[in-house]
């Protein structure tokens, strides 16, 4: 999964102006490289925390496919594939639930803290070997636990600063590095332990590194972050509280008993769990644009802007499904497709994991400054995206080339996957922060929370596509695989480069 879309750099709802000011008050302003002391804190918080999150991530796919024999689950690999999706998917998901827990009950800094807390135990169920009931209840705490803290913890960090403050910018690209460093540092070590040694004992290195989040977060919090984070900004009545933990009450018992008797009596398969997740991916968005477009609040403008960002959304999920195989179709392909010997060392597959947040530091600042260059001429939103895909498209058709160059056969020259992780890393920096840009740009007033919580749910989307499209891939169909979705991605960005003077008129004076 990308590093750099998964941070959300605007907060879910603003707070009040009174409030706002106590905060930035109580906050030390000066102690970290110029910026408030409280940036360190959330820093090494989430530092350790994506180190904990990308080291689970890069050993995950060998732990289920991998023999018992070999300390794996021994799934079958396809099966594991869609599994490791529907995770995906379910980790955006869950960010619905985080924030609206953060805005209506507790307030992000509690969030965050109770989310890191069910992360680490889902680290510690997945460092217990041989338990496929400990598998499933792993993945549970880890999807609600970074349901929690992912949402809220850029929140707590834009509430440091003043909403005018020229550092505010400057501070969430610091934070940004936090993550990508995470990223970059992760696979060499929990990758190498569980992959060399024993996926447990890596899976266990990966709780450290939540707990460690914890303790620099706890030990911390109260002298660096002051007040960020406190208010809960649309707290529910006593009355409303009430009513809704009836509701919610009521509602998980009877979606318990209903899976109970659906597993018991064996309808509720893996598969169909993978299936149903895959209509929600799309359904759930669906639901969130028409609500959003027949409400009274939302004006005839920005019902056009609305419609503008549906192409915008369908290429995301393009995008995000292509990009997104690489933890899962391509970790496969490293381990075994490539060769893993080479230039006189001995690669570890799940290294790979480490290229995306490397290019991603090295790139950013580059195609940043492109944009801010070219000004005026820079090319419009929808032709970003259109180059997104295009990029995208192309990483997959690269995997071809090794393939037909050498027969389907023979082991590929690991650089092949190195450019392939290249080019789309180029496609996700056209399109990823400009999404990011144009969905706060295209928002209606109303529902600006909503429309950033759509964006996000374009990568649910995706992951959801890829547990049904990963079970084509086989060894057989590599080819084709590779080749169908290359040349889909191209083709939809051609159409997309084609209609993207109609988008920006449905846009109007946003650019």
């Amino acid at each position: 999964m990308s590093t750099l879309r998964k941070q959300k750099i605007e907060e879910s709802i603003p707070v009040e102006t009174s409030n706002r000011q106590k905060i930035v008050a109580s906050v030390p302003q000066k102690g970290f490289f110029g910026h408030p002391k409280g940036l360190f804190t959330l820093f090494f918080t989430e530092f350790w925390e994506r180190f904990s999150y990308y080291g689970m991530k890069a050993i995950l796919v060998y732990y289920m496919y991998y023999s018992v024999s070999k300390g794996g689950l021994g799934i079958d690999q396809q099966t594991a594939l869609a599994i490791a999706s529907v995770y995906g998917a379910l980790i955006y998901m869950s960010g619905i639930i985080g924030g609206w827990v953060s805005d209506r009950l507790i307030g992000p800094s509690k969030s965050l803290f109770y989310g890191g807390v069910i992360i680490m135990f889902g680290h510690i169920a997945l460092a217990i070997p041989g338990s496929m009931t400990m598998f499933f209840v792993s993945m549970i705490l880890i999807i609600l636990g970074t349901g929690l803290l992912k949402p809220n913890i850029s929140t707590v960090l834009g509430e440091m600063y003043d909403i005018n403050d020229a550092r505010r910018d400057a501070g969430f690209t610091i934070f940004y590095m936090s993550v990508n460093l995470g990223a970059f540092i992760a696979p060499f070590i929990v990758g190498t332990v569980g992959m060399k040694y024993n996926f447990h004992l890596g899976f266990g290195i990966a709780a450290i590194g939540m707990f460690l989040a914890l303790v620099t977060y706890v030990i911390t919090r109260k002298k660096n972050l002051g007040l960020a984070g406190t208010f809960v900004h649309n707290p529910l009545s006593q009355q409303e509280k009430k009513t809704t933990f009836i509701k919610f009450g009521l509602a998980a018992v009877v979606l318990a008993v209903i899976a109970t008797i659906a597993i018991m009596t064996g309808f509720l398969t893996i598969d169909r769990f993978i299936a149903l997740v895959g209509i929600l991916g799309f359904v759930i968005p669906t639901f969130y644009f028409i609500y959003m477009y027949r409400s009274p609040k939302t004006t005839k403008e920005e019902r056009s802007h609305l419609i503008a960002f549906i192409p915008l959304f369908i290429a995301s999920v393009m995008f995000w499904s292509i990009q997104e195989q690489g933890s899962t179709i391509l970790a496969a392909f490293a381990d075994k497709r490539t060769q893993l010997d080479f230039a006189g060392i001995h690669i570890n597959p799940s290294w790979f994991q480490s290229l995306n947040p490397l290019f991603i530091v090295v790139f950013a600042p580059i195609i940043g400054s492109l944009w801010v260059k070219l000004g005026k001429k820079a090319p419009t939103i929808p032709v970003k995206f259109g180059f997104g895909l295009l990029f995208a498209g192309l990483s997959f058709v690269i995997i071809l080339v090794p393939a037909l160059m050498g027969g389907t056969g023979a082991l590929v020259n690991p650089l092949w996957l190195v450019l392939s992780y290249f080019v789309v890393v180029l496609g996700e920096l056209c399109l990823s922060p400009v999404g990011l840009s144009a969905t706060t740009k295209l928002a209606p007033a109303a529902f600006s929370a909503q429309m950033m919580s759509m964006w996000l749910l374009s990568n649910a989307a995706a992951q959801a596509l890829n547990a049904q499209i990963v079970k084509f891939y086989t060894p057989a169909t590599e080819m084709t695989y590779f080749g169908v979705i290359g040349a889909a991605a191209i083709g939809l960005s051609v159409i997309l480069f084609a209609l993207s003077p109609k988008i920006q008129t449905f846009m109007k004076d946003i650019r």
